[in-house]
């Protein structure tokens, strides 16, 4: 095993440092190459044209006068420019007045009959240019000259130089790799031995030897001091484990306790919560009982209060019909008190019949029937626009009868009482609100208003019996929802009460 780890480190070594000697000689060779074919172009270029610059210049005062023997003259001096292959001198109106080529022209090789755009053309292995020779900045005629182009056989060349080049730093850096190899990986089989024995006997008072000071020396000394931490750390894992059996064991125990006292206590929410659920139903019978026992003995104090007024009126004196006045407001609003009780105890036993409610219309049923029973022809109402909710038809309405009646009654000392009616949509819930510019309340109070009997306000100042927002938040948490308000002191108030998307269940 040992023999296999060194060959496989001494392996990755080589191919490290081949590696690396190859990419660095492929970036710098390729790099090298690309820079030595374009300064062979740009020479190439540069060369040709300066040629056709120089023959222009010598040519042109011949084409001003005609002389073709002096153009051929000139074109003849290019025998001693061997990759020139073929030229060409043109007079003013384009005619082809002397041509020359080359030995390495090709047979076949065609001149242009007509002059050519100044400029280089590149075609294979041949480069070409044209000029206009100018004379007293006069176009007399064309140059043309055609040479070889031998960048591929340059870069031919340079690959094989680079192939030796590269072909030999490979060799040296194989070389120069064995030579590191036993200084390198020497003390890292060290460990890796150390370390197998380690593994397979579970003895952690082996130690490496250290026979360097450098890095390699660092890591024999961190390996060796870990070994005596992990020594340590068993030792201490031994004792640990045997602390923790008697842990679980005591665990176990008190477990089953638990388990013990769960099922007892289980038994206990059992009964009481059938206890509270019968306390309660007794309470609502009571509720209903008290509440409708209380209807007749209310009706004959107030009937005979009204008799009372008829019949002996005129006889009495200011003082007692006031007193019975009295008698017969606290009577009505004792009678208001015990339908809202009423109304409160059949919550609990009236099943919900769910289905679509159209809120808008229900707002606009309960807008009118208020206005039926008194004048609210200077409140502004704006109702905006509002979904359709799934829940019982007639609570909701009961909902909106109650925070309807409660902005009409706060806003009824305010020269232009304003209500506006909304709702607000969401993926899980909508959110109705009813918003007025009423007396508006104490936020720190605000927890009080959905209690049974809770009053903000004085009952002279706005009457009423404090059960209509308790019956709001009973009907409103038994399709699931929310309710609360908001307000501040005279800048009036806003209550909102949320309805599932989602079917309700209907549980109190």
């Amino acid at each position: 095993m040992l023999n296999a780890v060194a060959r496989s480190l001494r392996y990755k070594f080589l191919l490290a440092m081949l590696a690396a000697t190859f990419v660095s000689l492929a970036v710098a060779g390729s790099a090298l190459a690309w820079y030595e074919l374009q300064t062979y172009k740009q020479h190439a270029v540069s060369d040709l044209l300066t040629q056709a610059e120089i023959l222009g210049r010598a040519t042109g005062p011949a084409l001003a006068f005609d002389d073709h023997k002096s153009a051929k003259a000139n074109l003849s001096l290019l025998e001693t420019r061997r990759q020139i292959r073929a030229a060409a001198i043109y007079n003013a109106r384009g005619k082809l007045v002397a041509q020359y080529r080359g030995e390495g022209a090709a047979e076949g090789h065609k001149i242009p009959p007509l002059p050519q755009a100044d400029g280089v053309q590149l075609q294979g292995n041949e480069l070409a240019v044209s000029k206009r020779i100018l004379e007293n900045n006069e176009i007399v005629g064309t140059v043309y000259l055609s040479s070889d182009y031998e960048l591929v056989q340059r870069f031919r060349s340079y690959l094989g130089i680079l192939a030796s080049v590269t072909a030999l730093s490979l060799l040296v850096a194989a070389v120069i790799s064995a030579w590191l190899q036993s200084a390198l990986t020497k003390p890292i089989l060290a460990v890796t031995e150390v370390a197998r024995q380690v593994t397979e006997h579970k003895d952690f008072s082996l130690r490496v030897t250290k026979t360097t000071q450098d890095e390699l020396g660092y890591l024999a000394d961190a390996f060796n001091e870990m070994l005596s931490e992990i020594a340590r750390r068993a030792e201490d894992l031994q004792m640990a484990n045997r602390a923790m059996g008697r842990e679980v064991q005591e665990r176990e125990r008190a477990e089953q306790e638990i388990r013990q006292l769960n099922a007892e206590l289980e038994q206990r929410v059992s009964q009481r919560t059938m206890q509270l659920q019968t306390a309660n139903q007794e309470l609502e019978s009571f509720s209903y009982s008290v509440s409708h026992d209380l209807r007749a003995p209310l009706r004959w104090v107030v009937g005979f209060s009204d008799a009372l007024m008829e019949d002996h009126g005129a006889s009495l004196d200011d003082e007692a019909r006031r007193k019975i006045q009295i008698i017969q407001n606290e009577g009505r609003r004792m009678g208001v008190l015990i339908d809202d009780l009423l109304a409160l105890s059949r919550l609990g036993r009236r099943a919900l019949k769910v289905g679509g409610v159209d809120m808008g219309d229900v707002v606009l049923t309960t807008w009118n029937a208020l206005k039926e029973r008194d004048d609210f022809s200077n409140v502004n109402l704006h109702i905006g626009a509002m979904p359709v909710a799934l829940g019982d038809r007639v609570l909701l309405g009961q909902v909106w009868t109650n925070l309807l009646s409660n902005a009409l009654k706060f806003t009824s000392k305010q020269p232009h009482p304003r209500i506006e009616i909304g709702a607000i949509s969401d993926d899980m819930e909508h959110i109705f609100f009813v918003r007025d510019n009423g007396a508006g309340f104490d936020p720190k109070y605000k927890d009080k208003l959905f209690g049974v009997f809770q009053r903000l306000h004085d009952a002279t100042e706005f009457p009423g019996t404090g059960v209509g927002l308790a019956l709001v938040q009973r009907i409103v948490h038994r399709h699931g929802g929310r309710v609360w308000a908001d307000g501040n002191p005279g800048e009036g108030a806003t209550f909102y009460f949320t309805v599932p998307r989602e079917s309700c269940d209907g549980v109190v």
